[in-house]
């Protein structure tokens, strides 16, 4: 050994009982590891025995020895887990030889395997009230996980990164088996926040008389996005891009503009919303407002009859559309009167791979149609656009794109916590019911219970997880009807109801007053939720009139997709959601989404569908749709044969046109080629 030490970089020593633990490293390899004990001499402090650990037992050395090591390393440490006592008998020792040592923060379970492993405040892992060291961290991780199967290689990697980023090791184990102690659960906190906007006082608005008085008789100042967007031109018919949390009052911006410009006789508002639940929602809700002051109507289809009853009329001075709705009645030629205010809700379905294009279309030839009624009638002067977004990352962009000016605020009403928590699809519904039963039995400061919007991914899920829930529960989806749908918003807002559980596609913008989101799967159909969802559902927990914070849990199952196309896993999608940056929203066009909105630009504009093309958001490819057009023979010149417009009037995409026609011509049964087509679907 005398050899070996002829140089040592660093000499590690640690109390162990009432010896201390010596260990010398050199090059970062362990060169040996002693037991050294001190004696007490009249001088102080002194090596009393040293014996080096061999793998029989202990050989014992002189002292001297270890004062020879002492001397030649380069620097001398002690754990910081050593006790005060220790610490100043081992310096008093090393000061009578002229060395100095310092004390450092080891890893706990490593100086107790006589390993030297400094930490810092970065690195140190906590573990039953003391710090370790990462390299001990992931290995107490992994002995956890190996009594948990289902947990990929995927999922380990991903509970790793968070256990070096939450430096707790009791906080990632805990997750494991659907832990939900909200200390261990909780992934974070975000904050409320509320910018100091000046309030305008209603009293001092100049809108018509009756809207003046009801605003007047409801509150005496505006929130701050109302404010701000009287501030930059709303009464004075000025376009604008709304981007404002869920709950901050953004749709009264909407209405007071499509009010106010109605009620002065500068024509009627559409409000138009991407579902047809989200559209029946508004409707009550305008009706039961407005409706003294004004005739309300919806369009959320192509038939004239709604599934309550109710006919739809165009002539009405309000209509709650659905974007499909209004833009059906475009490419049919429907006559929608002089429209005063457009407003566009939930404006980011623009980035959306299947309703972007549609969305974007939709604005073009709406605006296309308001400017024909202008250049005809001198008494008319066109509408304002109001578009409504909570979640947009370009928002600068997208209003310079819309022409519209950017009304930004950004407050979060109330505080959001938002958890994690690890379990397979079967036991799922088990932690559902606790969480939902949890929130059910606590009550706010406003005197409201709890209550919970579970999303999940298909029809089935919704019914399989509602049975299973013990409190008050109803499934919330598009097999239902009108009527059944209206009944589960009445009990959930009376409070009849604990939970509601709901597909994503449906339910994202639908207003239960919740106070708790559960996302049963991260996965909307087959795909997985982009921030913008995310963002958008979770906004749904909390809000400022009923609650005093909201709660997101998600309910992560490793290794797990919902679909063969679906690049990644749960666990790997859970965190990019949870760190990840708003995306823009930008419209994308593929051959096919160019050729469906190009052949509808040509049924509603004629020869103005180049323009029509050139002023939407996205970037069409014209040249080339038309000549697609005419090659599929959907169109003659600018316009649109027989085919053709029933491949618009229906929504169909070429192929899906193609499917049709040659199961026409080849005598298929008519219920082959549905469910054919159905196939390239899938349930919401």
């Amino acid at each position: 050994m005398s050899e070996q030490v002829q140089r040592v970089d660093t000499l590690f020593l640690h109390e162990a009982g009432d010896d201390y633990l010596a260990v010398a490293q050199r090059g970062g390899d362990r060169l040996f590891r002693a037991k050294l004990e001190l004696i007490e001499r009249d001088a102080g402090p002194r090596p009393g025995k040293f014996r080096i650990k061999t793998g029989g037992g202990e050989e014992p050395r002189n002292p001297d020895q270890f004062v020879e090591i002492a001397r030649r390393a380069d620097r001398i440490r002690i754990s910081q887990q050593t006790t005060r006592a220790g610490r100043a008998e081992l310096r008093e020792m090393l000061d009578a030889y002229q060395q100095d040592a310092k004390v450092v923060r080891t890893c706990r379970y490593c100086a107790g395997k006589g390993r030297y492993s400094p930490i810092t405040e970065d690195t140190a892992i906590e573990a039953d009230g003391e710090h370790i060291c990462r390299d001990c961290a992931v290995r107490e991780l992994e002995r956890e996980l190996s009594f948990n199967g289902n947990v990929s290689g995927a999922a380990q990697e991903r509970l790793e990164d968070l256990l070096f980023e939450e430096q707790d090791l009791a906080k990632i184990t805990g997750l494991l088996e659907g832990n939900l102690d909200p200390d261990l659960t909780k992934y974070d906190e975000v904050s409320a926040t509320t910018d100091e906007i000046e309030p305008v006082p209603v009293d001092s608005l100049d809108l018509h008389p009756d809207l003046q008085g009801l605003l007047e008789d409801r509150f005496d100042d505006l929130l701050p996005v109302q404010s701000l967007a009287v501030e930059n031109g709303l009464v004075d018919g000025e376009d604008q891009l709304v981007v404002s949390a869920t709950a901050t009052g953004k749709t009264l911006v909407g209405e007071m503009a499509g009010l106010h410009r109605h009620l002065s006789g500068d024509g009627k508002m559409l409000f138009l919303v991407p579902l047809v639940a989200l559209a029946n929602q508004k409707h009550e809700d305008f009706e039961d407002e407005y409706g003294h002051l004004a005739n309300v109507t919806i369009r959320v289809g192509s038939s004239r009859i709604r599934d309550d009853g109710h006919a739809f009329d165009p002539s009405a001075d309000v209509i709650v559309g659905t974007y499909e709705g209004i833009d059906h009645a475009l490419r049919t030629g429907k006559n929608l009167g002089d429209i005063g205010t457009v407003v566009i809700d939930e404006v980011h379905t623009l980035k959306e791979d299947e309703r972007g294009h549609r969305l974007d279309g939709l604005i073009s030839r709406l605006k296309h149609y308001c400017e024909q009624r202008e250049e005809r009638r001198s008494d008319y002067g066109g509408a304002q656009w109001i578009y409504l977004s909570a979640t947009v990352g370009n928002p600068g962009e997208l209003a310079d794109g819309m022409r519209a000016n950017l009304v930004e605020f950004e407050e979060r009403p109330v505080p959001i916590e938002r958890h994690v928590t690890f379990a397979d699809g079967k036991e799922k519904p088990d932690i559902e019911n606790k969480l939902v039963r949890r929130e059910f039995d606590q009550e706010s400061s406003k005197g409201y219970q709890g209550q919970t919007i579970i999303f999940t991914n298909s029809r089935r899920r919704c019914n399989e997880i509602s049975r299973k829930l013990d409190y008050p529960s109803r499934p919330y989806h598009a097999g239902l009807d009108y009527g059944e749908r209206k009944s589960v918003e009445r009990k959930f807002g009376n409070q009849d109801l604990a939970a509601v559980v709901t597909t994503a596609a449906l339910a994202a913008g639908v207003d239960f007053p919740a106070s708790q989101v559960v996302f049963d799967t991260l996965a909307m159909g087959i795909e997985w939720l982009s921030v913008q969802e995310f963002e958008q559902m979770l906004g749904r927990a909390g809000r400022p009139d009923y609650h005093d914070r909201g709660k997101v849990y998600m309910l992560v199952e490793p290794d797990a997709s919902y679909h063969g196309s679906m690049e990644g896993t749960e666990e790997e999608i859970a965190f990019k959601l949870l760190k990840g940056e708003m995306e823009d929203v930008v419209t994308r066009y593929d051959e096919t989404a160019a050729i469906e909105e190009t052949l509808a630009n040509v049924t509603v504009g004629g020869k103005a569908a180049k323009r029509l093309n050139d002023r939407m958001l996205g970037d069409v490819p014209t040249k080339h749709a038309l000549g697609k057009l005419i090659e599929y023979e959907f169109i003659d010149s600018f316009d649109p044969t027989p085919l053709g417009r029933a491949v618009t009037t229906h929504f169909l995409e070429p192929g899906a046109a193609f499917k049709i026609l040659d199961g026409v011509r080849k005598g298929t049964d008519p219920y082959d080629v549905v469910a054919d087509l159905e196939l390239r679907g899938e349930d919401d």
